[in-house]
């Protein structure tokens, strides 16, 4: 009978180093108390050099203490009673005592297998005879617990204790097997308390049990989301997420357009790829051309042009004023234009400019001793305002005269004053003429072109002239009407 025991106690440490094996790489579930107790019991079988019965009932029961998380030291102790197969032979009492080391491999939902081993000493009592005797003892055990609660295991294990015994008929003493196979239930001892999620607040401080398992957690063991993102604290791989973005299962946002607004934030979610835009995510457009900076590669286009994919202005009769603001869209080629696209006729005003400096004007009529222009007037100082606008080098005064009716000092004023307004009235409707290249006289009546007795002379009297102070800037044209060719 012990020979067939100890067979299957071969088979059982085998079976055990090939679960060690498989598993030790994995992550072990079982309990982390630093102490247990193993109460326990089972069967033993003694060597047949005992005049007694061999198989036996066991009791006992371990005593344990961890040294690492697969490493502990155990104490086993057991004690069992056997008759005597003969009658009129005493029975025997066998109790061993041994400290083992003992290998818990890592396992998995609960399940961990061990290795132990370790040494000891069997006492054996004659309770007829009033002898007993004690032996050392070389023990091995493999076995495994099963988690059947927070802090309880039910442990079975095949042992096998070999120690010396007297060859019957002999005085010779030699090694034999005395298994056994031992089950028991641990209880835990000391330890962590239980904390289910694993977030480091005791399940009976913690409000929320159910954390995920990654997650920071406040002091009552519920989950931080910093940014308001709905993705905790050590789960967010982005934890500045702007306040209402969307984001992906890793808390970082989602951003469909590609303009660096997510979106959730984004009030413009369609915007083209390459488009300057807002902290709104919407898309700026400088010169109202209709093509968003960023890809307007023309961002300064004046407003009105019509413009291609680009953001350039078109200009189909590449007369330098573009579609949209040409109001002679069909100039024929080489031919100057004014600033409305439209070909330049040499005026007799532009001639008067050309050949004298001067451009003298009678026509200009204000309010009788004020400075306003009459509406009147606008179109003639229009037209002289075109031709200046086409001569930009040119330093011109603008002088005012008066007829000799009132005091000198009076006109003075009066056609200074009148001077500024033509002045200020062109600088205003051309904003492309520099302020700077012009000046405001008065004269008031000290230089005379006519004679001042008849009203005839008076009228050409009162006057606006516009005088070149930088004739050498002056270009020369022919004076009679033609259109001006475009250099």
């Amino acid at each position: 009978m012990a020979s067939c025991v100890h067979t299957v106690l071969a088979r059982a440490l085998c079976v055990a180093v090939l679960l060690h094996t498989a598993l030790i790489p994995s992550r072990a579930e079982a309990d982390k108390s630093p102490y247990w107790i193993v109460p326990g019991g089972g069967i033993g079988w003694l060597p047949n050099e005992y005049p007694v019965k061999s198989s036996r009932p066991v009791i006992g029961g371990k005593i344990g203490a961890r040294m690492s998380e697969h490493w502990a030291a155990e104490a086993h102790v057991g004690y069992l009673k056997s008759p005597a197969r003969i009658a009129g032979t005493p029975s025997l009492s066998f109790l061993h005592v041994e400290g083992n080391v003992t290998l818990f491999t890592a396992g998995d939902r609960g399940f961990t297998p061990y290795l132990s081993g370790g040494v000891g000493q069997n006492y054996v009592h004659s309770e007829g005879a009033g002898s007993s005797l004690h032996r050392f003892a070389l023990t091995g055990a493999a076995g495994f617990r099963r988690k059947v609660g927070e802090k309880a295991a039910l442990r079975i294990e095949a042992r096998d204790l070999r120690y010396k015994v007297l060859v019957p008929n002999t005085t010779r003493e030699e090694y034999r097997h005395h298994p056994e196979v031992f089950v028991g239930v641990s209880f835990g001892i000391g330890g962590p308390p239980r904390d289910r999620d694993k977030d480091g607040v005791p399940d009976d401080e913690d409000r929320c049990p159910d954390t995920p398992q990654g997650a920071r957690v406040d002091a009552v063991g519920c989950a931080i989301d910093s940014d308001g993102d709905g993705v905790f604290d050590g789960i967010d791989k982005c934890p500045n997420t702007p306040p209402g973005a969307i984001v992906d299962a890793n808390g970082c946002e989602h951003d469909g357009d590609f303009d660096k607004v997510p979106d959730g934030v984004d009030r413009c979610p369609d915007t083209p790829r390459g488009a300057i835009v807002d902290a709104y995510g919407c898309p700026h457009d400088s010169d109202q051309d209709g093509i968003y900076d960023g890809i307007d590669q023309c961002p300064s286009t004046p407003k009105g042009c019509l413009v291609n994919d680009n953001g350039c202005p078109k200009d189909s009769d590449q007369d330098g004023v573009c579609d949209g603001l040409d109001e002679c869209p069909d100039t024929p080629p080489n031919v100057k234009v004014d600033r409305l696209g439209c070909p330049i006729v040499v005026s007799d005003k532009e001639t008067q400019l050309l050949e004298t400096g001067m451009i003298r004007l009678q026509n200009v009529n204000f309010d009788t001793g004020r400075a306003a222009i009459t509406p009147e007037s606008e179109s003639v100082l229009d037209e002289v305002g075109n031709i200046l606008a086409r001569w930009p080098d040119l330093r011109i005064e603008i002088g005012g005269h008066t007829d000799s009716k009132g005091g000198a000092a009076k006109n003075a004023s009066l056609s200074r004053e009148r001077a500024q307004a033509v002045l200020n009235y062109l600088t205003n409707r051309f904003p492309e003429l520099n302020p700077g290249q012009f000046t405001a006289a008065g004269y008031g009546s000290s230089q005379p072109i006519a004679s001042n007795a008849t009203e005839l002379g008076r009228a050409k009297n009162r006057r606006v002239e516009f005088k070149v102070l930088n004739k050498e800037a002056l270009r020369r044209e022919k004076t009679q009407e033609r259109l001006l060719p475009n250099e």
